[in-house]
């Protein structure tokens, strides 16, 4: 017998209820069981019984990244030893990995998350999802076998890399989903392409974990892969990993599940809220979290809530997609730019192909930027003069500095199954 994982709340209101409940809970359980919570909430001046309405989240203190790395092994934790059944971990590039501890409920509550994804993706329990992400400490590969279980779709765990066992298990196995990184979605897609396998597998839906894209990276996924759509999951270790979030076959913005976490978007600087529409800093709020509850966690990415609802007709409110993170950002000659922006500027140019790198050098006190892209792959070289130019003439007028640009051969920049580097500051090298 088939199963809804969509919540059981229809209106508005009734969504706004229950994350009044939740929030409750929230405060309540990290209040009485985190010494971390406690001694944070008490210097804010708030116990349980301060929290009467939705608005009261705005006296509630920030939880950040530094918070979870100096509780280092088992930060924000608010249930006894016995109670964890499974630690997660994201990477540790500026200290110790922050470890999150989860229970029995968490990973029960992240398989139902996870499945309403694939149910909301037009998944039916009938297909084979092959799965292109990392397992281990990390909460991508056991997230998305987790909650394709919980669904009741096949699963086909295999992992990143190995592109010949991912093609042969695609035409073996006639796999119709496929789930990546999308480094990886294009790296593979490239793969199909060169082994002229597109008319061989059955795959007729990429689902992308947690890594921001551009729109031309997702054109040529789908080109390669003769799919009918794609779609994008946003993921986080700390809010449980991937899986918290969907863009539905309308495609009108990411829905994020607000039956489980309360969603502010907040300026970086000001740290105070922003209206829909504005870009900003994510800042998530558990609501029903056991293990290691956030309450009003930093997430450093950047994104928008959207002002209107979606046309599915969805309860679910609707966030942006990913433009970056808050330390994405690098200065240039006084300007504040996020990879992002140049992301957009090379989709629009079909001269260039979604693959690039930005090398930031300085040279006698003067700072330099420098995109090197991939020609597009039907593009003629003797048109790079003319593409560089209008490259260098787009990004002037709309980051407002000077950058050169540099084309370089089709495939010629590196691929990888994981997340891709994109920035290379060399300015304090020497």
């Amino acid at each position: 017998m088939s199963r809804s994982f969509m919540p059981e709340v229809k209106t508005e209101e009734e969504l706004k209820a229950l994350q009044l409940d939740g929030l409750k809970w929230t405060v309540r359980h990290a209040y009485t069981n985190s010494p971390f919570y406690r001694k944070r909430l008490e210097a804010a001046g708030v116990v349980p019984e301060s929290i009467k309405s939705l608005d009261d989240l705005k006296r509630l203190p920030f939880t950040t990244a530094s918070d979870l790395q100096e509780g280092y092994p088992f930060p924000l934790r608010a249930v006894d030893d016995e109670e964890i059944v499974r630690i997660h971990a994201s990477t540790g590039t500026t200290g110790k990995r922050k470890i999150l501890c989860y229970t029995k409920k968490d990973i029960d509550d992240w398989a139902n998350m996870f499945a309403r994804c694939y149910e909301m993706a037009g998944v039916t329990r009938r297909d084979r999802v092959q799965i292109a992400v990392g397992y281990g400490l990390w909460t991508a590969g056991v997230g998305f076998q987790l909650g394709c279980e919980r669904f009741g779709a096949m699963a086909v765990p295999v992992g990143p890399a190995n592109r010949d066992m991912h093609c042969e298990l695609m035409v073996d196995l006639q796999t119709t989903v496929f789930c990546c990184t999308a480094s990886m979605g294009l790296l593979m897609a490239e793969e199909i392409h060169n082994r002229n396998l597109r008319d061989r597998i059955a795959v007729k839906k990429v689902i992308f974990g947690a890594e921001r894209h551009s729109a031309a990276m997702r054109r040529k996924i789908e080109e390669y892969f003769g799919i009918e759509e794609s779609f994008d999951i946003p993921g986080l270790t700390e809010l449980y990993g991937p899986g918290t979030g969907l863009d539905c076959e309308k495609h009108e913005g990411v829905h994020y599940w607000a039956d489980y976490y309360i969603l502010e978007i907040i300026n970086p600087e000001t740290l105070e809220p922003l209206p829909p529409g504005e870009t900003g800093e994510m800042v998530v709020t558990t609501l029903r979290k056991e293990g290691a509850p956030l309450i009003r966690y930093r997430t450093r990415d950047l994104t928008y809530l959207h002002p209107e609802p979606c046309s599915c007709g969805s309860v679910l409110p609707m966030h942006g997609p990913l433009l970056g993170r808050t330390d994405d950002m690098f200065i240039i000659r006084g300007v504040n730019i996020y990879p992002a922006q140049i992301d957009r500027i090379l989709s629009q140019e079909p001269g260039v192909e979604s693959e690039y790198q930005v090398i930031l050098n300085r040279k006698e006190g003067k700072d330099y930027m420098t995109i090197r892209a991939e020609r597009a792959k039907t593009a003629n070289p003797s048109e790079d003069e003319a593409i560089t130019a209008r490259l260098e003439n787009v990004i002037r007028h709309k980051l407002l500095v000077r950058g050169r640009v540099e084309l370089v051969d089709y495939a010629s920049l590196p691929r990888t199954s994981r997340k891709t580097r994109r920035v290379f500051d060399e300015r304090n090298n020497g």
